[in-house]
């Protein structure tokens, strides 16, 4: 009876460490595509001011602010970035990387845009918005070894028909 006992304890830990690492999965792939909605978004913010002197400048401000707007909209958070009632996310959203890559920074394209801190590499051919997101991995089990963030890394060319 003892080594049935022990044999349920294990397959129910088993259990719900799958269902963990596969709501880890289903979270990382929404983030992931909300990432990418919102630096497409945000690439599109052209300042038309430095447009109209044949210079392509993504508007900060506004390249940020519809980043965050649409990160909201895909994944049900509030003004803060924390979950709605209904999110399938249970904790806030953080925005750990924001760069703009333009005509204004004085870079030339093609680039090689690297960040070893969030293992980007890439060869960056015009403007580009660059965005991390993070939010905590989800906890079904309790255990000592605290579980790593998930972080999510999107970049998105601004594109032109050359």
């Amino acid at each position: 009876m003892i080594k049935l006992a022990f044999v349920l304890l294990i397959f129910v830990y088993s259990w719900f460490f799958q269902i963990q690492n596969q709501e880890w999965d289903i979270l990382r792939s929404m983030l992931k595509d909300a990432n990418n909605m919102a630096v497409h978004d945000a690439s599109q913010e052209l300042n038309e001011a430095e447009r109209a002197r044949g210079r392509l400048v993504i508007d900060p401000a506004e390249a940020y602010s519809t980043f965050r707007q649409t990160l909201q909209y895909n994944l049900g958070l509030d003004d803060g970035l924390s979950p709605l009632a209904g999110s399938r996310l249970q904790d806030q959203v953080k925005i750990v990387k924001f760069v703009i890559v333009d005509d204004s920074t004085g870079v030339t394209f093609p680039l090689l845009y690297e960040d070893s801190v969030y293992g980007i590499t890439k060869y960056i051919q015009g403007p580009s918005v660059i965005a991390v997101i993070e939010t905590q991995h989800p906890v079904l089990i309790s255990r000592s070894k605290v579980q790593e963030a998930i972080i999510v890394p999107a970049v998105q060319e601004y594109r032109t028909d050359d």
